[in-house]
């Protein structure tokens, strides 16, 4: 096993993938944002790999710094000041989130739990998709047009492993993923579901911006008023959680198909 570590994690995916393979114990400081993932208690909170001050961080005396997207070049360079290894993650598909879990769980000492948890995350995507699957009978032929989207200005659709959630949930998505879009670009995509999950707004996303937006005004999901918001974190975060995330998408998916 790993000698014991003082893991510093500057980014919510991080802290809830250790949290999950049972390296808790290994962490010394989070990010302000871990709190939403995973009971972070009193741990210290400090900045992410997009502001941050490496002075209080290096006060933890940390042995090995972790952080994911987004990041911000001047700030990963005053990371490295503080002189412990910096870990930086770049998830972009499924495949990548379960290949990171099994690799904090190498570093960390955790191999086995890691392994069985990207499995046990793996068997729940797949059992999701699976259950629509089968409840879809004849609606299968015309999956909803999905439009996910990150932020709002400019406007970001959602990372590319939400493509990936929207089609096991039943969905299409309507626009590639992790791209700068056009208001122009989603009216001619004509989703027939919007899902708004902007970054580091939990579930305070506001669909007003979508339903009075004149250039959408005969895209189907508002003409439907089809437009959802799923808290950020769970389609944001690139680890275990998704697995809700993707259920929520699942109902909405369902309720859109059976809407009017």
């Amino acid at each position: 096993m790993a000698s014991r570590q003082r893991i510093v994690s500057l980014a919510p995916s991080v802290t809830s993938i250790l949290w999950a393979i049972g390296a808790r114990r290994d962490v010394v400081g989070v990010s302000k944002w871990c709190g939403e993932v995973a009971p972070i208690g009193r741990l210290p909170q400090v900045g992410d790999c997009w502001a941050a001050d490496e002075k209080p961080i290096a006060k933890l005396r940390p042995t090995l710094l972790i952080g994911s997207v987004p990041f911000k070049p001047e700030t990963m360079i005053r990371l490295l000041t503080i002189g412990a290894p910096l870990l930086a993650m770049n998830p972009r598909s499924l495949d990548d989130i379960y290949a990171d879990i099994e690799m904090l769980g190498r570093i960390t000492g955790h191999g086995a739990a890691a392994a069985l948890e990207s499995k046990k995350m793996r068997s729940s995507l797949r059992a999701t998709g699976t259950k629509r699957q089968a409840g879809a009978g004849t609606r299968e032929a015309r999956r909803p047009r999905v439009y996910c989207e990150a932020w709002p200005n400019p406007r970001i659709s959602s990372p590319p492993w939400v493509a990936e959630l929207v089609a096991l949930a039943g969905g299409t998505p309507a626009l590639p993923a992790g791209q700068r879009v056009t208001d122009e670009q989603v009216a001619a995509a004509r989703p027939d579901l919007i899902v708004l999950a902007w970054t580091a707004t939990g579930a305070k996303a506001d669909p007003r911006r979508a339903l009075q937006n004149p250039a959408w005004r005969d895209v189907p999901a508002v003409r439907r008023r089809r437009v959802l918001v799923i808290s950020d974190e769970l389609l944001n975060t690139p680890g275990p959680i998704l697995v809700q995330g993707t259920r929520e998408l699942a109902r909405a998916i369902r309720a859109a198909e059976q809407s009017p």
